[in-house]
């Protein structure tokens, strides 16, 4: 049999205190291992609030350091940058939330990214709109700079200061011998026009008109717009004739023509018109009264050229004589030394004599080319001189003169109306001077330089050239190709010696450098 245990009353009064006992111990080991365990945590928690004290000292210290160098930073740079930093630190010390500083920031900034978006978009509207404005003006500057020019065309034609480049060649229109040829021209040309006008072919009415049921109120009204058509367009056509100028005659007909067609667009409405034959009428009168003038000016420069030659032919008379008179007082006196050579036989009496022989010699020889120039009206002298301070390198006149001393007439050219003297290169005696000068003449005709005016003798070549030209038309001339030019190189070496002075006075006034 299985041995059983029976608890019994006195059982457990035995086990009673042992289990107490076991109980209290174990109370006592867990309250023990709990005291343990919370003064490790109270030792743990000390550990850990002295670590996050140290931190936090360290922390602050550093804060403590890195705002000390920001002060000192700060201390450094200029007011104007102090300035701004306190009104930061302004600005800033009154942020409390950041998030909500960073939020404002944030909606601030998108807002001004807004309004700058929404101004890019007016001003790229602005923009568009400034371009469509560039364009149209452009457009508007195109169609007025168009009337522009087309009015500054037609207002040329009443202005007589027309730029020599724009000028057209005026072709003649008459071959009349004299100026009173083209006065009895121009006298029948208004006659004519008169004419017209008497017989109303001038200016005249292309309808027949009633006013208030009449004709003859109609003819009325016409004939007085006839009368104020002609008077206004014969005085255009006289205001164009009397400002005719050499430089403007194509402008003043243009006047005249653009007159008669203004004038008929302003009678269109009454169907009066001026003639065509009127109009020619008209142009003809300027064209004659323009070559009138110019004939007049080509007669009176005949006058003055046939002044100077009658001048120069007296002139020679006026030498001839005077070789003559100096021939004879030589052949006095020469008479008179060989009487006396036979009371006096010095060397000093007889190289006299032989003076005074040369002399008549001379004397007589330039009577005889005097004489000779004087009875032979081609005889005379062609000049080839130059003036390099008056008109430059390479301008060259070749001329003709029939004075006995052609040096005169260089010397009267080199005058007062130019500032310096001719050089003289070539002065050749030819019995058929006129002829020798238009062949020289015509050697350089593309090289003259006035082409309007031939009695101007002035041709842009070289010496060489010429010197070429003579030898060949004249081979036994004489031509020198140096240039004297003595008073206009002592002006250029007085004008250099005066800008050295200028130049060292500024020297000493200002220094090169400082």
């Amino acid at each position: 049999m299985h041995a059983c245990f029976y608890v019994t009353m006195e059982n457990i009064q035995i086990f009673m205190p042992i289990a107490f006992a076991i109980l209290i111990l174990t109370l006592a080991l867990l309250s023990s291992l709990f005291y343990f365990r919370l003064r490790r945590a109270k030792q743990k928690k000390r550990e850990i609030t002295h670590k996050a004290e140290q931190d936090i000292a360290k922390i602050k210290e550093d804060l403590e350091t890195r705002l000390a160098e920001v002060q000192a930073e700060a201390e450094r740079k200029a007011h104007a940058v102090q300035t701004e930093h306190s009104r930061a630190l302004e600005r800033y010390a009154s942020i409390i939330d950041l998030e909500a500083e960073v939020e404002r920031l944030n909606a601030l900034g998108q807002s001004q990214v807004d309004e700058a978006k929404s101004r890019v978009l007016t001003l790229n509207g602005e923009a568009l709109a400034e371009q469509e404005n560039i364009r149209k003006l452009r457009e508007d500057y195109k169609q007025k700079r168009s009337t522009y020019d087309r009015l500054k065309s037609e207002l040329a034609i009443f202005d007589e200061r027309l730029a020599l480049a724009e000028l057209g060649v005026y072709e003649p229109h008459f071959d009349f011998g004299d100026s009173e040829a083209f006065k009895n021209a121009i006298k029948g040309v208004r006659d004519s026009q008169k004419d017209m006008v008497k017989r109303k072919t001038a200016v005249f009415g292309t309808k027949v008109w009633t006013v208030d049921g009449s004709v003859k109120k109609g003819e009325t009204m016409i004939n007085r717009a006839v009368r104020i058509t002609l008077r206004a367009f014969n005085n255009e056509c006289e205001a164009a004739i009397a400002n005719t100028r050499w430089n403007n005659v194509q402008a003043m007909e243009k006047r005249i023509i653009r007159a008669r067609d203004a004038i008929d667009k302003l009678n269109a409405s009454n169907n009066v018109i001026i003639s065509n034959n009127y109009l020619q009428a008209k142009l003809r009168e300027l064209r004659l009264t323009h070559e009138y003038r110019e004939q007049l000016k080509i007669e009176r420069d005949e006058r003055a050229e046939v002044s100077r030659l009658q001048r120069e032919e007296k002139r020679l008379l006026q030498e001839t004589k005077a070789a003559q008179k100096e021939e004879e007082r030589y052949q006095q006196l020469l008479e008179k030394a060989r009487a006396e050579l036979g009371v006096v036989t010095s060397a000093a009496h007889q190289a006299k004599v032989e003076e005074l022989e040369q002399l008549l010699i001379e004397a007589h020889a330039k009577t005889e080319r005097a004489q000779a120039m004087a009875e032979k009206t081609k005889s005379g002298f062609v000049y080839v001189i130059s003036n390099i301070g008056s008109f430059g390198e390479n301008v060259i006149k070749i001329g003709l003169t029939r004075r006995l001393d052609p040096s005169d007439r260089v010397r009267e050219l080199g005058d007062a109306s130019v500032p310096f003297l001719f050089d003289t290169h070539a002065m050749i005696y030819s019995e058929e001077a006129p002829a020798l000068e238009a062949a020289l003449h015509s050697e350089f005709a593309e090289q003259r330089i006035n082409a309007a005016n031939m009695r101007k003798e002035f041709f842009r070549v070289t010496l060489s050239e010429v010197k070429e030209a003579v030898q060949r038309l004249a081979p036994n001339a004489e031509f020198h190709t140096n240039i004297e030019a003595q008073e206009f190189y002592e002006t250029l070496a007085k004008r250099k010696e005066l800008a050295k002075q200028l130049a060292e006075n500024d020297a000493r006034e200002l220094p090169t450098e400082i």
